[in-house]
């Protein structure tokens, strides 16, 4: 779900604002307010504060453009841009997914600090037809300026988040043919440079110093997510539905009457398995708990199982071979709980289900969840909010057009 409050829409990108913006919109009006009655006291104070709210909105102008300018280049390649964010640290363009070439990628990253820069040039030449006395129109439009300078400037700095860091990994992209590298130089050097600023900030013991650590610290956490995913969809991209199939199911004879199979199996059983119907050695099909219920209870005693199999070549599955992220977009794209792996043989060698999923690929990882955490996977049938496998599973794919 979108955080924040929609506040309209530009080229059909909706734009959200985030609580968050109003803490930077306030503090940008007090700072720059209290400098600028420090610096031209004949203004006023109302002049003064009005200056400074309306330098700090169209500030935000500006960071809004600077994103309009990655959007509009990914619409350009075909990619949806599902939202436009402003908030604590500037400006965030939801891109739903990635270029399919390098160079595509570059066009993507560049396009937001040449809007920055160009709103500079335009800025600096309003400044050359205007009078040079400082006025609050002239201070306002210099400040306005410098500010889409260092925004340009400080966006290229090679790491991810910032628009350096996708530029960054365009080229070890082309360098390399593999988008994943590109992903793990630039989110490498995301954490470095979030590193420098969290110590720069510290060392300066003051507010421009707090500033320093909150986006070093945002930095941080940015590329790390980026290298963490990186790593989540390599994983997938190497296992198999073999490798995350289990043999939680049972292999019940189809001529069991359905009032054995109830009695045996379904009453008093709160969470039903995975039942499959078998006869003469071979599979026939599933057994669709549900469609029991379509059954006169009179007919139980006469009717088998056959009555509610569905075969096999009517109900999901895939192949022992089946890349586990063919295997989430089905589960996905399908709303199912799980998915029949059959063998080449055509029989049933096992089911997956989304802790099936998570415990794979976290064993691939090497990372120990506890078993009371798949097993509510499992029950309630649904990834981990944290943990959006799904949407994982399908950059994976996209990626791997680069890999």
């Amino acid at each position: 779900m979108q955080a924040g409050w929609r506040v309209g829409s530009l080229f059909g990108i909706p734009l959200f604002i985030d609580p968050s913006w109003f803490l930077i919109l306030g503090y940008l009006i007090f700072t720059r307010g209290q400098l600028w009655q420090q610096e031209y006291p004949a203004w006023g104070t109302s002049t003064t504060y009005l200056a400074a709210t309306a330098m700090a909105l169209l500030l935000f102008v500006s960071v809004l453009l600077h994103e309009l300018g990655h959007s509009l280049v990914a619409l350009s390649q075909g990619i949806k841009v599902n939202s436009i964010t402003l908030l604590l640290f500037g400006g965030v363009a939801s891109i739903e997914q990635e270029s399919k070439t390098p160079g595509q990628a570059f066009q993507v990253a560049i396009a937001g600090p040449a809007v920055s820069f160009a709103l500079f040039a335009l800025l600096g030449a309003a400044l050359l037809v205007l009078p040079s006395a400082e006025t609050p129109v002239n201070v306002l439009i210099r400040s306005l300026a410098t500010l889409n300078l260092v925004l340009g400037i400080f966006n290229l700095l090679p790491g991810l988040p910032l628009d350096g860091g996708q530029i960054l990994k365009a080229a070890v992209w082309k360098a390399t043919g593999s988008r994943f590298k590109g992903v793990k130089w630039a989110a490498k050097t995301g954490k470095l440079l979030g590193w420098l600023l969290v110590g720069g900030g510290l060392l300066l013991f003051s507010t421009g110093g707090l500033w320093l650590v909150l986006i070093g610290w945002f930095m941080l956490q940015n590329a790390s997510t980026y290298d963490r995913i990186t790593e989540w969809q390599e994983a997938l991209l190497a296992l198999k539905a073999a490798d995350a199939m289990t043999r939680e199911f049972r292999v019940l004879d189809a001529n069991m009457t359905l009032r054995q199979f109830a009695d045996e199996y379904l009453i008093g059983n709160v969470n039903p398995g995975v039942y499959y119907a078998a006869s003469d050695g071979r599979y026939r099909g599933m057994v669709t708990i549900d469609d029991i219920h379509e059954v006169e209870r009179s007919e139980w005693e006469h009717q088998n199982l056959f009555r509610i199999i569905q075969p096999l070549t009517d109900i999901p599955s895939v192949e022992e071979t089946a890349p586990l992220v063919e295997v989430i977009q089905q589960m996905e794209n399908r709303n199912l709980r799980r998915m029949t792996v059959l063998s080449p043989a055509g029989a049933v060698a096992g089911v997956i289900d989304r802790g099936d999923i998570v415990l794979a690929v976290t064993q691939k990882l090497r990372i120990k969840v506890a078993d009371a955490f798949i097993k509510q996977i499992k029950d309630e049938g649904v990834f981990p909010q944290g943990l959006p496998l799904g949407a994982i599973a399908q950059s994976a794919v996209e990626a791997s057009d680069g890999k």
